[in-house]
């Protein structure tokens, strides 16, 4: 297992910190449509405000993967249970459909699944949204602005301790606010269900066989690796939840074969961390881009997306210096 020896507290406290405050950022913000993000000073106390349910759960993700001394499949399988643990057991949004009632984001739920009361346009972008933004891109961003530090752990036992408890605290506080006060209760079966797919992702990420030899082949240039997953994924948040379920086919597909592009390059010669940071700060742009879509328009917005997204870029290109040293 990887230890800490030798890193002092100050060098691994400040990543703990940046993943603490970029997920919640990237999960709830990034994209834009929250009103808040035209308010710099009220965007800087909403990151705060969630990251007891986005930034420790990231932290606890990464935590686990590198002192189990695995990688990113682990990492994602990870962060799918703890996609399913936010949507379905603490703010319940897979089943609280009256939530979207009077918009006209998935108002029809067109592609409800019979008898599970979930709508799988909703499912994939909850899950898949938090795989990808909430917890996966800024974890490997984080990694590659501290390279040196990207496959050990950043917290001793006390740290990890105070992290779960936030997130416990955090869990436990929107639980109450979100499902408690709106008088909302999904069955018991549904939470038992989300219950079982949650311990199966879990079980998986341990339970998948670690890597032993390279795939045949040489992984392509860094560059190309995050210009396909940037395709991909703008594909992704252009089809699903449009057309039905031809739409939830066509998010599916993408995904898909963004994973079999990863997994197979990942295991070629010449992959390396920067092709990781591509790969992950591939999204991040995508949604910054998007942001500049949702309403509602006018200067103010257009302005803030266009910082947010220059913020995008210089985090990337800083990142993308620290892995070249």
């Amino acid at each position: 297992m990887p230890t800490l020896d030798g890193v002092p507290l100050h060098r691994r406290i400040v990543p703990v910190i940046a993943l603490l405050l970029l997920a919640p950022y990237c999960a709830e913000y990034l994209v834009g449509y929250q009103g808040v993000i035209t308010n710099p000073v009220g965007l800087v106390v909403a990151v705060a405000f969630v990251a007891p349910i986005y930034g420790t759960a990231a932290v606890l993700i990464r935590e686990v993967t590198r002192r189990a001394g695995r990688g990113w499949p682990t990492m994602l399988l990870l962060a799918a249970a703890c996609g399913f643990v936010q949507a379905g057991l603490i703010d319940q949004s897979l089943f609280d459909h009256a939530e979207y009632a009077g918009t006209t984001y998935w108002a029809t739920l067109a592609t409800r699944i019979p008898g599970a009361d979930v709508d799988a346009a909703q499912l994939l972008t909850f899950v898949a949204g938090h795989v990808i933004w909430s917890f996966g891109a800024p974890i490997a961003v984080v990694e590659a602005c501290a390279p040196r530090l990207a496959d050990r752990p950043w917290l001793g036992r006390p740290g990890l301790a105070v992290v779960a408890a936030g997130y416990v605290a955090g869990a436990a506080f929107f639980v109450n606010e979100l499902v408690v006060k709106a008088g909302f209760h999904a069955a018991p079966w549904r939470l038992a269900g989300v219950a079982v797919i949650v311990l199966a992702l879990v079980v998986a990420a341990f339970a998948i066989p670690r890597r032993t030899a390279p795939r045949p082949g040489t992984a392509p240039a860094w560059w190309w690796t995050g210009t396909a997953v940037l395709v991909l994924t703008a594909v992704f948040v252009m089809v699903n939840g449009e057309s039905g379920w031809l739409g939830v086919a066509a998010g599916v597909l993408t995904l898909a074969a963004a994973a079999v592009l990863l997994l197979r390059w990942s295991g070629q010669e010449g992959w390396g961390r920067g092709h990781v940071l591509a790969a992950a700060g591939a999204p991040l742009i995508v949604y910054a881009a998007v942001s500049f879509s949702v309403p509602p328009l006018g200067a103010v917005r257009y302005v803030s997306s266009a910082v947010t997204l220059l913020a995008v870029l210089v985090l990337l290109a800083y990142a993308r210096s620290r892995v070249r040293r």
